[in-house]
């Protein structure tokens, strides 16, 4: 795959930002614990169906103390519309507990410490960080693992190394890139059948054809 030149990237980088610079996350939330949860559900699941899932989760467990005390089966109930919702039930349940006993009740601000969280892994602690901070730093999911490919940003072959990749090429405005990669993934640059026709980035697409993760 030919790779984007150093001018492309930079290119690439200023309309990003000046078509996605105010984009924010498609979850619903109200705070930090329903950001946590809601990113959680969200892997492997559309954030569609997340926020349908959420209000009545929320309302019968408002905060991580509740959640911490709910009951398993109860909580799975809730969630079974989510893809994995068996394992995603566990470790939203033990997410909490852990954020009771060693953070009193409130989500760490700390990629490394929402890391340690059940079910929090690299890519979500990002997401979190990015979505409720503004924090400097990218987060690589399907949408924008395939748009790096596509635009000759990265040829890795997993998310974290085509983070790495993505971080050492733009290196700041990173929350807003990411948030522009994500929607322009979702809308335009989709798996199949890209909306080559909405596209701004044509002049600089390397696979279109055949990169449809």
């Amino acid at each position: 795959m030919k790779k984007a030149t150093k001018k492309e990237i930079l290119e690439i980088h200023q309309l990003f930002i000046d078509r996605y610079s105010d984009a924010v996350t498609e979850l619903e939330y109200k705070n930090a614990y329903e950001l946590v949860v809601a990113v959680a559900l969200s892997a492997q699941c559309t954030d569609k169906r997340v926020n349908l899932i959420t209000p009545e989760l929320f309302i019968k467990y408002p905060d991580p103390l509740s959640l911490a005390n709910a009951n398993l089966n109860d909580v799975k109930s809730l969630i079974n519309s989510c893809s994995f919702f068996n394992n995603k039930a566990k470790n939203i349940v033990l997410m909490a507990k852990r954020v009771v006993e060693i953070y009193n009740g409130e989500i760490p601000m700390d990629e490394k410490e929402l890391i340690t969280l059940a079910g929090v892994g690299q890519k979500t602690a990002n997401v979190v960080m990015i979505e409720y901070t503004g924090a400097n730093l990218m987060a690589v999911d399907t949408h924008v693992f395939r748009v790096s490919h596509r635009l000759g940003l990265s040829d890795d072959k997993t998310a974290i190394k085509t983070e790495a990749t993505l971080v050492k090429k733009f290196k700041n405005n990173l929350h807003a890139l990411h948030q522009g990669m994500v929607l322009f993934g979702r809308y335009i640059c989709k798996a199949k059948n890209p909306a080559c026709e909405e596209c701004f980035l044509t002049q600089y697409c390397k696979t279109k054809e055949s990169f449809k993760v």
